[in-house]
């Protein structure tokens, strides 16, 4: 039976994660995947509770969280509403936070493998990541993400550190949401350990780069670009998927849209490789 247990951490600057894993109590857990949502995501969003259970069905434990700065409350898991803590995001905040969340993985469940999947900005994160931490046995990313700056404009930065704040649209609200420009100093300070690019030369694990080719938010030219960089790598199409491969939030189905299921299954001919 599909069961679903729910943790938290001491996040950075002390937010608190809030994160859940999916495992079937009738299969041997052959590994444990670690999930990291991209930007003005968060674990509930879409599709996420529906792939965890079909990874779980598939003999993995399927861990996924919320990074402390997404401004996500308890109270209302599936938006975006905390604008305060949501402004005060850095790189470094979520780098805290995905080793945490990595060893808290490594320190309860010490017999398995872990696989992380990153999308969109968190495929950024989990390059970053994977480059540098031996506690990670294979790295998906999903649509990712090749540069961090590539999530505003150039021509923004001035204005930005002129106000403190900038605002950005969240597509499916309309809601104009602030990032405040310690944002932007934080990635100019670690600009080159936060270099996604130069993270790609140095992963040593076995690595699959998924990518959909009418992603208009992350073009299929990023993937490429990724593989470019780390000719081990294996980048896999897919024909017609969007960014989010079909999903949509809210997602009320229990089967995942196409082009998610074939993310999904590409994944799992990858890990069990």
């Amino acid at each position: 039976m599909i069961q679903k247990e729910q943790f938290k951490l001491s996040g950075a600057e002390g937010k608190t994660i809030f994160g859940d894993y999916t495992y079937d109590d009738k299969n041997t857990i052959k590994g444990t995947i670690i999930f990291v949502h991209g930007f003005k995501g968060f674990k509930d969003w879409g599709a996420h509770n529906p792939v965890a259970g079909w990874f779980a069905s598939n003999g993995y434990r399927y861990l996924k969280f919320n990074l402390s700065h997404s401004g996500v409350k308890l109270e209302n898991p599936v938006d975006v509403t905390d604008m305060e803590t949501f402004a005060s995001n850095t790189f470094s905040k979520e780098f805290f936070d995905v080793d945490a969340v990595i060893s808290y993985t490594a320190e309860k469940f010490p017999d398995n493998p872990i696989y992380l999947i990153g999308h969109s900005r968190g495929g950024g994160l989990a390059i970053v990541t994977a480059a540098k931490d031996q506690r990670i046995s294979k790295l998906i990313t999903w649509s990712s993400i090749a540069d961090f700056s590539s999530l505003w404009k150039k021509e923004q930065e001035k204005e930005w550190i002129r106000t403190s704040t900038i605002k950005v649209i969240n597509a499916r609200t309309h809601e104009a949401m602030p990032l405040n420009s310690t944002l932007l100093h934080d990635f100019r300070k670690h600009k080159e350990e936060f270099d996604i690019l130069k993270a790609a030369e140095r992963v040593s694990v076995p690595w699959l780069i998924l990518h959909g080719d009418q992603d208009v938010n992350v073009d299929f030219s990023v993937a490429q670009q990724l593989a470019q960089r780390q000719i081990k790598a294996k980048i896999y199409k897919i024909e017609g998927a969007n960014h989010v491969y079909g999903a949509s939030h809210p997602y009320t189905s229990d089967c995942l849209p196409d082009h998610l299921q074939q993310a999904a299954e590409k994944t799992l001919d990858f890990i069990l490789q």
